[in-house]
């Protein structure tokens, strides 16, 4: 199966309006920008998308919005995991009918799986779908780690194209690199992991920085990816400090904050997501302020 998924994706944020609904202009801004911005795919409903809170119709349109913006320009990986099977099941079957190139699933939370449900789990899920399946692990948020050994036994499944690998975990990511077979993509799941997991053999990086940044952390990626450590290693060090200040709070509550002061999308979350403290707005806004990044003349204007 053909491997779209290298070099620096992006985990959109979900712009609502002040009524609470899904802004689709700014959906559809955002993901412009993005291409425009070197992006290599786009990953609509995410976690980082505050995808638990999105009705299943939500979910749905915000990914075609994405496809439709994005016209075969660069591939969509749309998020569709979770706690049930059979529900991750049926929604896989809406990012298919909504134009998905591939989807993203994150392991089951909170039930804990063994690694035989793990295996049996994402089995279901690709059996279910032509799709290529780029598996999720982010065992800090959802308390279930994808082990190496685990990972290599889903890669033999033809349409298990990849992991997110979100661990933290140095040891276990070097692992994964060397165990898994070729063609098989292991993309960072957290910014400031990218280039040392691409110095190890990974494939690229699954970001959230590029919802601000999208050109610097494409290139950041490509020049990593072709062996341009030194640049590569400049532009880490220049970034880092956004890469850390999104995460000072729950995450996408500080990356929503910083484009809300951009001027790309207005700050309106759902809950139990709110607005970061005032002391962490002040961190982040000089965090941008160092970096040069100045607000757009005209705010975006939900509708």
């Amino acid at each position: 199966m053909t491997n779209n998924w290298s070099g620096c994706g992006t985990a959109l944020v979900t712009p609502f309006t002040a009524g609470g609904a899904v802004d689709e202009a700014a959906v559809r801004r955002l993901a412009e920008r993005q291409i425009a911005g070197g992006i290599d795919f786009l990953v609509p409903c995410g976690t980082t998308g505050e995808s638990p809170t999105l009705s299943g119709a939500e979910h749905r349109r915000v990914v075609e919005l994405v496809v439709q913006t994005a016209g075969g320009r660069v591939p969509v990986l749309a998020g569709a995991g979770g706690y049930d099977t059979r529900a991750v099941i049926e929604r896989v079957g809406d990012m298919q009918r909504a134009g998905a190139d591939g989807i993203l699933s994150v392991t089951p939370y909170y039930n804990k799986p063994t690694s035989e449900g793990l295996y049996q789990h994402y089995l279901a899920i690709a059996d279910s779908t032509p799709l290529p399946i780029v598996v999720y692990n982010v065992p800090g948020r959802t308390g279930c780690n994808v082990d190496a050994a685990t990972l290599c036994r889903l890669a033999d499944i033809p349409n298990v194209v990849g992991v997110k690998e979100a661990s933290a975990n140095l040891p276990q990511m070097c692992e994964i690199c060397r165990e898994v077979p070729a063609g098989f993509s292991v993309l960072s799941g957290d910014d400031l992991f990218t280039v040392p997991l691409i110095a190890v053999g990974g494939s690229g990086v699954i970001s959230v920085a590029s919802n601000e940044i999208p050109d610097e952390m494409s290139r950041m990626v490509s020049l990593a990816l072709k062996g341009d450590f030194d640049t590569a290693r400049q532009l880490h060090a220049r970034l880092l400090p956004l890469m850390q200040v999104n995460f000072i709070e729950a995450n996408p509550m500080p990356v929503k904050a910083a484009m809300a002061h951009l001027g790309l999308l207005e700050p309106h979350y759902r809950l139990p997501m709110v607005p970061p403290r005032a002391e962490s707005v002040v961190r982040i806004v000089q965090v941008l302020d160092d970096l040069d990044l100045r607000p757009h003349l005209t705010p975006a204007a939900s509708n």
